[in-house]
Parts: structure tokens; sequence; C-alpha cells
């Protein structure tokens, strides 16, 4: 009977570990979860824990297994928290200022706290996302450059550190910007000297974060959203910032 209980603790423990993971963004939607025997000496128990314990993931929706691929984290809790706006954002895009606003409230904290808690690692995802954007524009492309944007947003809400400010950015900003882009990049297209100005604001913006400066980073976040908002609102279409 101990032995049984034991056996369950270190399936539930094990549990809230891979729980962790994917909301912390270690393993976010459609990453493939390393190998049962990796897991089992990372967290120090026997391969059939890790089984189970996948398996009860996998029966509350929030892992797959793929017959001879792996186990994948799926798009639970990102699409169950933002489908019911998906439709309404895409019906009414009278909401995209409402957007714009919540955006720079929400991405204006995910700035100043990545720029007090972002880890090493971090800051090298942010640094290599920047300079895939300055790539990008050097080479005119600006399908790259509205997807290393889109990245850098998700890496700078990833160094917040803060798990309901990476899911609100994933599910609810990820989703919405579907609907604020045109053919998925937006101003560039729209004002060929937005590029030139998006881009010093992301260099602003990833340099307060980078130096560790929360305020600056903060108001750099709101004074881009800011310029994508003065943008959208005359013209009354959409914008990819």
């Amino acid at each position: 009977m101990a032995a049984g209980r034991q056996a369950r603790g270190r399936v539930e423990e094990v549990m809230r570990k891979l729980e962790t993971a994917m909301l912390d963004g270690t393993w976010p939607a459609g990453a493939r979860l390393p190998a049962e025997r990796l897991l089992a000496e990372q967290y120090g128990v026997a391969r059939n824990t890790i089984r189970e314990a996948t398996q009860r993931l996998a029966a509350r929706g929030l892992l797959q297994s793929r017959q001879g691929a792996g186990v994948f984290v799926t798009e639970q809790l990102r699409t169950g928290f933002a489908s019911p706006w998906r439709q309404l954002v895409a019906d009414h895009p009278v909401l995209r200022d409402d957007i714009l606003e919540f955006r720079r409230v929400l991405e204006g904290a995910t700035a100043y706290f990545a720029a007090l808690r972002a880890d090493a690692g971090d800051l090298k995802r942010i640094r290599g996302l920047l300079r895939a954007l300055e790539a990008a524009r050097q080479q005119d492309d600006k399908a790259a450059e509205a997807e290393a944007d889109a990245k850098l947003h998700e890496a700078i809400a990833q160094a917040s550190h803060n798990t309901m400010f990476l899911h609100l950015h994933t599910s609810v900003i990820g989703m919405l910007r579907e609907h604020i882009t045109i053919n998925g990049t937006g101003l560039r297209v729209q004002d060929e000297d937005a590029s030139a100005l998006l881009l010093l604001q992301h260099r602003t913006l990833c340099e307060a974060i980078c130096a560790r400066r929360p305020e600056e980073a903060r108001t750099a976040m709101q004074t881009h959203i800011d310029f994508v908002r003065s943008r959208v609102e005359p013209q009354g279409d959409g914008a990819s910032a």
C-alpha cells in the first residue's frame, strides 16, 4: 500500500514538473519532449513513471503522443484561452484599437519585468532576434522582418519570467496579431519608412532590457505600441509590430 502511494506521488511530482515546463515556456506548443530515457534521468525516476505522467497529461489534452515521432505539447493552453476571441476580432475590426491599447499595458509590463529578470539565455535569445530583424531589414525582406518581430516580442514575454504574462502573450497577443496584419507584413508594406522606425524602436527596447533598465524598457515598448496605434488608426487597417 505504502509503495503504491509512493509510486503515485512520484508520478504526480513528475506531472507538476512537466506542467511547469509547459507553463514557463520551456516547452511551448508544438515542442517535442525529450526522450523518455532522458526525462527519467533528469527527474531521477523510472521510465515507467515518466510514461504514466505523460499518459495522464495526454488524457487531459496537454500532450499528444505520435507513433514513431515522440510526445508533443498540444495547442490546448493557447487555443483554450484565445479561441472565443478569434472570430470576434475577425468580425469586428473596430476592436483593433482596444487590442493595441491592451498590448500597450501588457507588453509594457513584460518589457519592464524582462529587464529585471532576464537570465543569460533570455538575453542571448533577444540579441539574436534583434540581429535577425536587422538582417531582414538590410535585405528588405519584409516577411522575415515581421516573423523576427513577432518572435522578439514573444522572447521578451518569456524573459519576464511571469507565467501569466507569457500565456496572455502567446495565447491572446499571438492570435490577435493574425488580425492586425496585412499579408503578414503590416506597416512595412503600407509605409516604406516604417521599417526603419520600427527597427530603431526595437533596438532601443532591446538595449534597455539588456542594460537592465526596467523603466526605460517599459517606456520604449509603450512608445513602440503608440507608434503602431498612430499608424493604424488613421488608415483603418492593420499593422504588424
